[in-house]
Formats: C-alpha cells, structure tokens, sequence
C-alpha cells in the first residue's frame, strides 16, 4: 500500500506530508483548495510528464516523493531488475521526482536513477488511477475489450495472438515495401548497381583516410622532416657538444664528488637514468628517420587516395561512416529488387501460414472471452443493484470482426437502468452519473481479479447524491477490503466510510496562498462532515446531523 505521500514548492502546496493507511482513506476539501495537487504529485511519481508550470511562483524546483509497502514486490522487482535496479528490500519502495525550473527532470526508485518510461511500467503495477474524465474511456470498444480480458484472465492467449498479428503486420509492410518498386524496377537495379560498384571499386575503410592524411603530410615533408630530426639527433647525441656528451662529463665529475659527498651518489643514478632515456629517443628517433622517404610515387598514390575519400563524402554522405552505411542499405535493397518474385512469393506462404494460426489462436481467445463475457455481465449488474439501480441489467456483446490487433471479436458493452427499457449500447447513455456508477461497478467487479495494491478515485461520485451517493460510498468500502482505496469526494455520504479522512484547506499567510492537508481525528471528522452538510458556517443541526451519520455507519 501507500503509505505516505511528500510534497514541496507543488503549485499551491509549500511542504506537506500525507499519511495513508489500510483500507478507505478519503480526502476531502473545498473546491480549488488543492485537492487534485495530491492526485498530481502522485501522477507525477508514476510517470506522468513534467511542467515546469508546476512549480511553486519563487521556487527553481518542485518534488514529490512516495513511500509503498509491498506485500508482494516480485512484479516490482522483475521490473527493477530489467533496469539494473536493486529489488526491494523488505517490500519497500520510495518513489521520488523532481522537477526542475530549467525543465529538466530526475526519477529516483529506492536512490537509483531511473527512466520515465521504467517508471511507468512500475507505476501501473502499484496504482490504478481513476479520474472523472476517465469516465468516457468506459465507452471507447479498446477498454471494453481491456476490461473483459482482465476479468477473464485472457491476458496469455491475447498476447499470443497479439505477437502472431505483429509478426502478419510486419510481413505486409516488407511486402509493400517491395511492391512499392513499381514498375521502374530495372532503373531502379541500374542506379543501386552502379552505386554499389562504384564505392565497391573505391573499397573505402574506416579510419584509413586519417592514416593516408597523416603519412601524406610526412612523405610532402620529408626532407624538411630529415633536416629537422638530424638536426635534433646531432643536439642529442652524434654532434660535437651533445647532450650526451655533456652528461658523460657529468656523470665522470660525479663519480669522483661521490668519494667526498655521499648525497651525490644519488645523483649519479640520476644522472645515468637521464643518459639511459637520451639514448633510447635518439635510437627511435634514428629509426623513424631511417623510414622517411621522399619518394613522389607514393605521395601521388596518397594524393590520389584522398581524393577518392572526398569524391565519396561530396556524392554519397559527409563521412566513411555513412559511405559505408550507404553501401549497405544499397546491396539490400538490390538484393530486394533483383529477388523481388521470389521474396513475394516466400512472404504470401508465411502470411497464409500466420493467418492459420492467428484463425486458431483468435478462436481461443474468443473462447475464453465468450465465457468470461456472461461471468462480467451478471456480476456488473449485481453492482449495479447495489448502487442504486434496482432493475437494471448490463450485458456484454461480442461480435465477429475482421482481424485487428486484439483479436477477432468486436465487443459493446450495454445498458438497461429501468424496468422495461431495452438494452441499449452503454455509449447512448447521457448521463454521466450513470456512467460513474458503471465504472465503478466495473472497477468493484475487477478488485477481485486485479492484483495492483492501491486503486484512486477523483470524483467517482461526480453527479451522484442522495441515497445514491451512500450506495457509492458503501461500495468503495466495500472495494477497500481487497485493496487500498483513495478517494477525493465532495459528499458526505461518501466520505463517511472512509476508515482515514484528511481534509485539504486553502489559507493565506504572509500574503501568499498555501494549501495545507490535516488528517482528521473523531471531532475534526465531524466538523467537516458537517460543513459538507451545510456550509462554512456549523450548527448544532448539521453537527449533529454528521455526528449522526458517523455513528451509523458499520464499521
């Protein structure tokens, strides 16, 4: 579960810390006192992108940071382990990120830096997040069909035909690749054979043009090279007055200061050190003189040699890196054209044999869906008893379909709320409370099947009141058993049954706003509650009122 949520320089947030416990913890608050800045930093934590607008006006740096404890990492720990992250020790996890003014950004897991995209991966094992535009994905057909196979434990026979239809996919692209040649096939060989030939015939290697532009300056130089290195080895060694002269003069006067100043004997060893080098760069110095020719043959060679390095960079890529990439692209797509038939013909038997097997692994899955669709059906509509329609009945429909990239079936989920009414596809509905009591139907249903440990609520209750707003609340209670659940709610009817209630406000102080969060003890529950009930100003009515509810609510 999550355990504790920190937060600094977050838009109207300064530095709070948030504490969660087991089961329901809801959160409530005025509007625009900063509730969703919550439901921001831990989006942020699971991988959402970055704005710098985020942070705090006067501040160069927003952070967020989360602290879960896991009953069971294993999920968690394959996931670091791909990324050479140490697992989880003792099925701790702390999640930080923080975000920069300049717009760069940095994701931490257990200390080790991390990537976005692995921190997504993460974050979808740890968090089910639900917001109130989420509502409408329960229309679109994709999280229809996502929601069916998550109930029906279809997820390995999807990911079988999935990788068959990618495999279908990928022969189709290299089969309109070849037939997008079109009928100007021979120039098209004509160009590439020419082009192949022509960098073939100038056998280019990588790095060779540095080593032909260094010898060519040496052999254009070579006498001057041979004036100068002769120069040098006389100063060194060979000349009248050498170096090496000098030292062996040295190195006698030393031998006899050394009976009347023991220190100097030190300075002999020195002294024949210094010798020894001089004479080990005066014979390697020696022999690269003695391997410097003047020969203009060679020099034409080289000139001509660098010429044909930069013919190749003008017409083909500024570098033999690219030159070569070139040739390679070239001779493979010859290959392609001049074998184009044969390629065709090898890529349509494959795709038969594919699209065999996608008819089979297709079936399968329509199978196991089938079943789990009559399963998903009944158990949404017991929700849906529960939540106020005491009639009303959904179904799930599959259909025959063309193959597509999650199987061979289309589905639509249908709605019945009254007595009497005809199922009608769930996308028809207008309402958009009746569709927050769906999903959360549909959420109630996969707690049971769904392993992801924390599940959040942004205004599940959004246009639901009354009575309706207590079967919500009873029903997310009731979704806590299994998991724990979040929930940011404006009725009191929910936030009764929250096991942890905090409450976000909005104050001001050395005139700047700030938005602070404070978990509620018994007396503190009740006042907010009866602020819900009836405004900023409490009275002994709606105290007692949510004293009232509070106390009838089974705990």
């Amino acid at each position: 579960m999550l355990t504790n949520l920190r937060v600094k320089n977050l838009a109207l947030v300064e530095s709070i810390r948030v504490e969660f416990g087991p089961g329901l913890n809801v959160i409530t608050g005025e509007t625009g006192a900063g509730k969703s800045i919550l439901i921001g930093a831990l989006s942020l934590l699971l991988g959402d992108r970055a704005d710098r607008g985020m942070i705090r006006a006067g501040e160069d740096a927003c952070g967020a940071e989360a602290a879960f404890q896991l009953k069971d990492s294993a999920a968690v720990d394959e996931v670091l382990e791909k990324y050479g992250i140490d697992p989880c020790q003792d099925g701790q996890l702390i999640i930080r990120r923080i975000i920069k003014a300049s717009g760069s950004s940095q994701s931490l897991v257990n200390d080790s830096p991390i990537t976005l995209q692995a921190l997504k991966e993460i974050g979808q094992l740890l968090v089910d997040m639900h917001g109130p535009h989420d509502h409408q994905s329960l229309l679109s057909p994709e999280f229809q069909m996502d929601l069916l196979d998550a109930f029906g434990h279809s997820w390995d026979e999807r990911a079988a035909y999935e990788e068959t239809f990618r495999k279908i996919q990928a022969l189709e692209e290299r089969r309109a690749a070849l037939e997008g040649a079109g009928e100007n096939v021979a120039e098209q060989i004509d160009l590439l054979s020419y082009r192949v030939k022509d960098i073939e015939e100038a056998a280019p290697v990588e790095g060779e043009e540095e080593k032909v532009e260094q010898e060519q300056l040496l052999v254009g130089n070579a006498q001057r090279v041979l004036e100068l290195g002769q120069a040098a080895l006389q100063a060194l060694a060979e000349g009248e007055g050498s170096a090496f002269d000098s030292m062996a003069l040295a190195q006698r006067s030393l031998d006899e200061l050394a009976r009347l100043m023991p220190e100097a004997e030190e300075w002999k060893t020195e002294i024949h050190s210094c010798a020894s080098r001089l004479q080990e760069v005066s014979a390697t110095l020696h022999g690269a003189l003695d391997r410097v020719e003047a020969d203009p043959s060679r020099l034409d060679w080289l000139d001509q040699r660098l010429a044909t390095y930069q013919r190749l960079k003008r017409k083909y890529a500024p570098t033999v890196e690219g030159v070569l990439k070139i040739l390679q692209e070239s001779k493979d797509r010859l290959r392609n054209l001049e074998t184009r038939g044969e390629q065709l013909a090898e890529i349509e038997k494959e795709k038969e044999a594919l699209l065999r097997t996608l008819r089979t692994q297709g079936g399968a899955l329509r199978a196991k869906r089938s079943g789990a669709a009559n399963r998903l059906a009944l158990a949404v509509t017991q929700e849906l008893r529960a939540l106020g329609f005491a009639h009303g009945s959904f179904s799930v429909e599959l259909r025959d379909a063309e193959p597509h990239l999650s199987g061979l079936d289309d589905i639509e989920f249908g709605f019945a709320p009254n007595v009497g009414e005809p199922m009608r596809p769930l996308r028809a509905i207008a309402s958009s409370g009746e569709i927050s009591r769906v999903m959360l139907a549909s959420k109630a249903v996969l707690a049971g099947h769904d392993r992801i440990p924390v599940m959040v609520f942004d205004e599940i209750d959004a246009n639901v009141g009354g009575e309706m707003g207590s079967a919500v609340g009873r029903k997310l209670a009731e979704v806590a058993r299994q998991h724990q659940v979040i929930c940011i709610t404006h009725l009191p009817q929910v936030a009764v049954h929250g096991v942890s209630h905090l409450a976000v406000t909005k104050s001001v102080k050395d005139s700047r706003t700030m938005t602070e969060v404070k978990q509620l003890d018994e007396r503190g529950r009740v006042e907010e509650l009866a602020r819900m009930l009836g405004g900023r100003d409490l009275t002994s009515v709606t105290l007692k009122h949510a004293r009232e509810m509070l106390d009838g609510v089974k705990r």
